[in-house]
Parts: structure tokens; C-alpha cells; sequence
């Protein structure tokens, strides 16, 4: 096992499934663990199930809501007044929603904490990840993402605004602009010791994530799929292993790399992804 010693990791989607998993994975490897929640209560509820599992866990809260870009600027400053330097950040954090809602900032919710967050933390935190690379040689960001099949990015309708909203519509499109935004980022940190990686975990069973939708998906994904520990294996293998600090810009499972096929293979793509995120979040 890798020691992570000394290190900074923050985790979002920790308050239970798979990003809960990777942030005891991390604890237990001896990183103090930001611990990502949209409340305060709800970020120390996710320490104290992680505590039950690493007692020795170093963990300190961090309030946000992911949908929400004042409230993830408002963490993003509070992290950096406490910590100049980021190890390892993972977005693992995610929505499904059965209908469609808008948030304060006038984006589709689904868009909005899928991908907006991914693009605005991660960028609101890139200083403090070269200063980590820096010091040790390398930092690392991982998306928790999925094989997205033959989907496609409409980029005239990135938040389903057209036709009927179904999560089957809105849902998938983001995981392949999550598997963009890691190429992209991969793309713009090459030579400053910093790497990104997305990673499909697969279906990780009885998770919060599903929670609205119900329906057979959720029976499948409960019955079919893997314990949260063993999703959490690839995503800790590339936050911590030796091996993975030099690999950048890809989409892995099961410690494999996968292959991104259609529009996960166009550079003109997630360049107009990027500018379309930039340009929503007013970051240009």
C-alpha cells in the first residue's frame, strides 16, 4: 500500500458510495482527507462513517453545493485559506434527475453538478495542485466518469432543454464531457507535474445516487453491481500508485486503460466544451 503521508486529498460526492469509499481509501493511506458535503452536517455525517472504518482518518469538512457556482467559488476559497498546496482532488460527486430543474444560475441541474462543478473546482484549485506537484513531484486529479457508448454532445442543447427531459437523455451526455474536460485538463497541465485521469468505476450497488429515479435501473444497478470498495479501486490506483503519476488524459477501468471512442476522440470537441464551461462560468 501506498503511504500518502503528508498529503492533501478532497474528495467531492463523499457523503456515501463510491466517493465515500475512495476518501476512506485515501484516510487510510494516511492523506488528510477534505471531505466534501452540500452541508456542513452532511460532509461531518460522511467523517464519522469513514471514522467507523479508518479511526485514525485525518479529515476536515468542506461545505458545497456542486450545482450551485457561488457555493463551490465560496469552498474553493475556503480550502485555499487553510491549505496551499492539493495532493489529489477527486470529482466523484454526481446527480440523476427523474425531472428537469434548473439551478440559481439558470443551468440545468444535471449539467450544472455533472460537468459544470467538475470544470469550475477543479480550475478554482489548479494553483494549489501545481504547488502539491511542486513539492512532491506530482499531483493528481481523478473523474469518476463512465463508458458513454455512442453518445454525443448536442452543443446546441447541452442542458436538454429541448424535446422531453428524461435522464436517459440528460444523464450520459455528461460522462463523455467528463471524459472531454479530463483530456482537455490533461492537455493544458502537461509539463507542470500535474496529471488528470477519468475513470469508469462501473455499477457500484446500493449508492445515493439513483435515489430519484427508482425504477429498473436502480433494481439493476442494486442487484448487479459492485460493492462501493471494489469500484473505488481503479480511482485510488490513480490517486496514490507509484506507477500512475505519469499517466494523463485517459479513461480507465479495472486498472485498464479504455478506449474513447465517437466524439470522446475529437480534440475540436472538447475544446468547444471547454470554451461552452468557461464561458458559463464566466472563467474566461
Amino acid at each position: 500500500m501506498t503511504s500518502m503521508n503528508g498529503t492533501v486529498a478532497l474528495v467531492t460526492g463523499a457523503g456515501s458510495g463510491l466517493g465515500q469509499a475512495v476518501a476512506t481509501g485515501l484516510a487510510r493511506q494516511g492523506a488528510r482527507v477534505v471531505v466534501v458535503g452540500r452541508s456542513t452536517a452532511r460532509a461531518e455525517e460522511a467523517m464519522e462513517a469513514i471514522r467507523a472504518l479508518a479511526p485514525s482518518a485525518m479529515l476536515e469538512p468542506l461545505a458545497c453545493d456542486l450545482s450551485v457556482q457561488s457555493s463551490i467559488r465560496a469552498a474553493a476559497a475556503g480550502f485555499l485559506s487553510r491549505h496551499d498546496r492539493l495532493d489529489v482532488l477527486v470529482n466523484a460527486a454526481g446527480v440523476f434527475r427523474k425531472e428537469r430543474q434548473v439551478t440559481p444560475d439558470g443551468l440545468e441541474l444535471t449539467f450544472a453538478t455533472n460537468v459544470m462543478a467538475y470544470f469550475l473546482l477543479t480550475s478554482l484549485l489548479l494553483d494549489a495542485l501545481k504547488n502539491a506537484a511542486l513539492a512532491g513531484g506530482s499531483a493528481r486529479i481523478v473523474n469518476v466518469a463512465s463508458k458513454y457508448g455512442n453518445t454525443r454532445l448536442h452543443f446546441d442543447d447541452l442542458q436538454t432543454a429541448k424535446g422531453k427531459y428524461s435522464y436517459l437523455r440528460s444523464t450520459p451526455p455528461t460522462m463523455l464531457a467528463r471524459v472531454l474536460l479530463t483530456q482537455e485538463f490533461a492537455e493544458r497541465l502537461e509539463g507542470s507535474g500535474v496529471v488528470a485521469n477519468a475513470v469508469h468505476p462501473g455499477l457500484v450497488k446500493n449508492t445515493s445516487l439513483l435515489q430519484d429515479v427508482g425504477g429498473p435501473f436502480r433494481w439493476i444497478t442494486n442487484t448487479f453491481g459492485a460493492p462501493a470498495e471494489k469500484g473505488a479501486d481503479t480511482a485510488l490506483w490513480l490517486a496514490t500508485a507509484p506507477e500512475t503519476a505519469v499517466l494523463s488524459g485517459k479513461l480507465w477501468a479495472k486498472r485498464k486503460e479504455l478506449p474513447t471512442p465517437g466524439m470522446g476522440a475529437d480534440p475540436h470537441a472538447r475544446k468547444r466544451l471547454w470554451e461552452a464551461c468557461a464561458d458559463l462560468a464566466h472563467a474566461r
